[in-house]
Parts: C-alpha cells; sequence; structure tokens
C-alpha cells in the first residue's frame, strides 16, 4: 500500500464503528451521524453489501424505516472508488463484507476520511461475525448499542435465530430473530437442543 508522507495541517481520517445485535438501532445510528454530516455541507458516500436486499436494492433501511441512498457493492474494494470530493464514507452492514472490508477501511482513513461503518459483532450462534473483529480492533472509536431482550426486559446483546438451519447467512426480520440478553439467549439454546 502506497502511503503519502505526512504533511503537517492534513486532515486525518478514523474509522468508527457501531455494533451490536439485531433490532439494537445500529443502522438508525449510521443513519443520525451521515444525516448530520450532511447537514454539515461534507461529501458523503454510503455503501452496502449486494447481497442485502431485505428493504430496498438500493439504500440503507432501518427498522423504524428511515432510510439513505446506498450504493450496494459486491466487494469491500469498490469502497475505494469513491468521488475525490468525499469526507464521510459510511457502510452498513459490514459483517457481509468480505475479509478485505477492514483494510479497506484503513486505507480510506489515511486518504482523510471518516469512516463510519455498522455490523453485527455476533452471529446467530454467538460468535463474532466476518470482518467485524478485526474492524472493531482497528476503529479509532467503538459505539456498541443494544437492543431489549424481548423475553425479559434487560439489554439484549444477542441475536437469537427463530427459524431453523445452520446456514450464517440468514437475511431476516422479526419473523428469523429476536433480541435476547445473554440469559434468555442461553437459556434458549439449552431448550432448543432438547
Amino acid at each position: 500500500m502506497f502511503l503519502e508522507p505526512y504533511v503537517k495541517g492534513r486532515r486525518s481520517g478514523w474509522i468508527e464503528v457501531i455494533c451490536g445485535c439485531m433490532f439494537s438501532g445500529k443502522t438508525e445510528e449510521l443513519i443520525r451521524r451521515l444525516k448530520r454530516a450532511k447537514i454539515a455541507g461534507m461529501k458523503v458516500e454510503v455503501f452496502k453489501p449486494a447481497v442485502d436486499t431485505r428493504y430496498d436494492d438500493s439504500s440503507i433501511v432501518s427498522h423504524d424505516t428511515s432510510s439513505l441512498l446506498a450504493q450496494p457493492v459486491d466487494r469491500a474494494s469498490r469502497l475505494l472508488q469513491i468521488s475525490s470530493d468525499t469526507v464521510v464514507v459510511g457502510v452498513d452492514e459490514s459483517q457481509f463484507f468480505d475479509a478485505e472490508l477492514p483494510e479497506v477501511c484503513a486505507q480510506l482513513a489515511l486518504r482523510g476520511i471518516r469512516v463510519i461503518a455498522a455490523g453485527l459483532d455476533m452471529d446467530y450462534r454467538g460468535i463474532p461475525f466476518g470482518p467485524m473483529p478485526q474492524l472493531l480492533a482497528t476503529a479509532e472509536y467503538v459505539t456498541k448499542v443494544h437492543a431489549i431482550c424481548v423475553h425479559c426486559g434487560n439489554l439484549a446483546t444477542h441475536s437469537y435465530r427463530l427459524a431453523e438451519g445452520e446456514s450464517v447467512l440468514l437475511l431476516g426480520e422479526k419473523e428469523h430473530y429476536e433480541p435476547r440478553c445473554r440469559s434468555c439467549y442461553q437459556m434458549g439454546n439449552i431448550l432448543h437442543l432438547k
């Protein structure tokens, strides 16, 4: 990777990650930050994985139906093709991107870009999801948001899968997943195995 020499006063970029379980408001928070950047007159570009077509083919959409136009892409390296006047890049559903995403975000940050990425930190099995662990480890700022456990009302940190199947990639909504706290998630897994 080619690095430009340090120039005093040059704008510095960084990486922000918004993570949590399903229904915790990750996309809602991403949209909020991106809209504020636009209000401030900053050039913003937004990306989503092409595989995510749940709500809209060309927008990121939160569960509360807030939305922003986005470019669906099939691999992380496409993010490097931003226009030269872009200063903020938003990435939704980061867990669905390939393993190059952390390196791509780092390259953008080195160009002076503010990168805001949102995604699930764990899959339905409770295992760190896709490129998220590396992205979390290399980000300057991390925000973990929480849902409310549908069983006990505590803070939810896990995405419990209601649907059968073992594929990690199962796009879905409330018919397939529900937010649960650590205890209710574990309880459900124990009952499910019986």
